[in-house]
């Protein structure tokens, strides 16, 4: 599916906002600024001193990197805003899956969605909050915007922590392992093994060509670790947010640069697959409209079932959620 290119002429991509100045939208703004690839960036929270402190805290690492305005403002500053990307919400605490504080987040999104139309209707919207195909697909629809204009950080990240440990394991450089996990960013999130390969070279000719000793549960097995990755930090520090503001960083490059660039995010999937009427993390080309095209890749029978359960779980989660709004 392709989406028709429309214009935004009254915002401007390099004028960013970010809404909710936790660990991950702090760290956010702190990887844009660095990122030179904006001319603006205004943060939001509920927290104004908050918001604040952390604008004020950036601006003074300016001088060392090329020259922008970063201001804390509030939700009447949107309104030039080409990208505005949503960290607002209820972190992930340790024993919790990432669909715990589904209703809690989605209460602080259809207050932060309210406002923000006021003052803006053509941005690109990207949620990073979790349970993030979920609250995409809230936000999309609270917000009547495009599709294509509404994205989650999808599965971006898990994609290169199967990169990262992939590349440990083979011992070549993790920007040449090429793969990806689609589904959801959470427990029914699956790696497309089948089309796995190292810089072309299938992955499984790769192991026997380099004569790595294989192990035929290898491939579960990095994946569990993958899978748990997330867990296994927030247990240690209590919060994840370093690699998941790469992550939105390469997003907004890929949008602002205008790159087409292929990455796993979460978008509206209308008939890929057989699904429809969902968010979910599938490849798909990026550009300076937002969602250019979704990718549907080949997948294997024993994918195509995961993904299917995983699209069940989605819109079971989904329903739910719509079942408390309508009322």
């Amino acid at each position: 599916m392709e989406y028709k290119e429309e214009r935004t002429p009254q915002v401007d991509l390099r004028k960013c906002a970010v809404i909710g100045c936790g660990h991950v939208g702090a760290t956010v703004a702190y990887t844009l600024m660095q990122s030179g690839l904006l001319s603006d960036l205004c943060l939001i929270d509920i927290d104004r001193e908050k918001a604040s402190g952390e604008a004020a805290d950036l601006a003074h690492a300016l001088p060392f990197h090329p020259p922008m305005d970063i201001y804390a403002g509030d939700y009447s500053d949107l309104s030039e805003c080409g990208i505005v990307i949503l960290c607002a919400g209820e972190g992930q605490r340790v024993g919790e899956k990432r669909t715990d504080a589904m209703l809690t987040n989605a209460r602080i999104f259809e207050g932060i969605v309210k406002n923000l139309v006021i003052y803006n209707k053509e941005a690109i919207l990207l949620v990073v909050t979790n349970p993030v195909e979920i609250l995409a697909h809230l936000t999309q629809r609270l917000s009547g915007f495009p599709a294509h204009r509404v994205i989650g950080a999808g599965t971006v990240l898990d994609t290169a922590r199967l990169k990262q440990k992939l590349g440990a394991y083979l011992g070549v450089d993790s920007r040449n392992v090429h793969s990806f996990i689609i589904g959801e960013h959470g427990e029914h999130e699956l790696p497309v093994w089948s089309s796995a390969n190292i810089s072309g070279v299938d992955f499984m000719h790769y192991c026997e060509s380099c004569k790595r000793s294989f192990d035929p549960h290898m491939p579960e097995r990095i994946f569990c670790e993958v899978r748990e990755s997330g867990y296994e930090v927030l247990r240690a520090k209590g919060a994840t947010y370093y690699a998941i503001a790469e992550s939105v960083k390469r997003i907004v490059s890929a949008i602002l640069r205008d790159e087409n660039a292929i990455l796993p995010v979460s978008v509206a999937v209308d008939g890929h697959y057989g699904i429809e009427d969902v968010y979910m993390s599938l490849p798909s080309v990026l550009c300076r409209t937002g969602v250019h095209r979704v990718l549907e890749i080949p997948l294997s029978h024993e994918e195509e079932e995961r993904l299917f359960l995983a699209a069940d779980k989605l819109k079971e989660k989904t329903r739910e959620l719509e079942t408390v709004f309508s009322k």
